[in-house]
């Protein structure tokens, strides 16, 4: 007999051994069955009370930003950092900080299916919007000849059509990942003795790490290209912040791979909370703050003549 199962059994009057339900835990007399404690992130948790407050912030903080844009959004340096695709960047990081919400609670068979497939539409969308940023500043230096092919490429075709295409091979990838083997709620009774971990399984782990994969493909490509066009003029160095954003967001999820493999339980989902608002975070502070800082503090450097001229902020 294993000792896991020895812990499980009880001594009656008699001298026969009676096994203890799977829920439920031989007492230290081994002479009663008592349940085992039940553990899973929740709202009133320490750590999953810390999770929400930092979550519930950073998605005010975003919108705070969104609005800032929204309201400067006359202003040069608001105009030369792509508005719209500035607007759906801010609006699906505030998607992002929301998600990780669905993390925390009580797992349910909606909320498992719903954690990882939103998480990864979410992400993939605030990833091909800086793809998108990432070839418009490219495209925009070099179509500055007026005999140059890639004039045709200015608009808002080509950002648009990467969003779409990033987004949807995404959204194909749930899809397939949800109709074949959806995650589900179980009970973990073997992880950690003498509890029960109320947790989401994955269903198809080939398909959780394919969705994974396909987002750190497209944030490797946008640090490739940003990185590459990092030394254009200082009016064009977006490729500079979407270069250190992208560093930060894929340190972030390669550290995130075995914190997440080396955990269990509550700890398991806490650390893939954490990998959500601290990479969305980075791309935040990264692309956005410094913008907000000239918007509202340096107004003097939101000018046509300064952004055209050797800044130190460039756009």
């Amino acid at each position: 007999m294993s000792p896991l199962n020895t812990k499980h059994l009880f001594s009656s009057e008699s001298t026969e051994c009676l096994p203890c339900p799977d829920d439920h835990w031989s007492n230290e007399e081994r002479d009663k069955c008592i349940p085992k404690s039940i553990e899973f992130l929740s709202y009133e948790d320490p750590m999953g009370a810390t999770l929400t407050s930092v979550s519930v912030s950073a998605v005010l903080i975003t919108a705070a930003t969104f609005c800032i844009f929204i309201k400067y959004q006359d202003t040069p340096i608001v105009k030369a950092n792509n508005r719209e695709l500035s607007y759906l960047l801010l609006l699906a990081l505030m998607l992002c900080f929301l998600c990780s919400l669905i993390f925390i609670g009580y797992p349910m068979r909606v909320t498992c299916m719903l954690r990882q497939a939103a998480f990864g539409i979410v992400f993939t969308l605030s990833v091909s919007c800086v793809l998108a940023k990432t070839f418009m500043v490219i495209i925009a230096f070099n179509a500055t000849n007026p005999n140059s092919s890639l004039r045709k490429w200015i608009g808002p075709k080509l950002p648009i059509t990467i969003v779409c295409v990033g987004t949807l091979l995404q959204v194909i990838i749930c899809i397939v990942w949800l109709s074949s083997s959806p995650p589900f709620p179980e009970q973990n009774m073997k992880s950690q003795v003498g509890k029960i971990i109320i947790e989401c399984n994955v269903g198809s782990g080939i398909a959780f790490w394919c969705m994974l994969g396909y987002m750190g493909l497209l944030a490797s490509i946008s640090f490739i290209v940003a990185f590459f066009a990092r030394k254009l003029p200082d009016r064009f160095n977006e490729a500079q912040f979407i270069t250190f954003s992208m560093l930060v967001f894929i340190s972030v999820w390669l550290a995130f791979i075995p914190a997440y493999l080396s955990t269990k339980g509550k700890y398991m989902v806490a650390v893939e909370i954490f990998a959500i608002l601290a990479s969305s975070t980075g791309l935040l502070a990264s692309i956005f703050f410094s913008k907000c800082y000239i918007i509202l503090l340096r107004p003097d450097m939101n000018t046509k003549v300064h952004l055209m001229g050797k800044g130190t902020f460039g756009i």
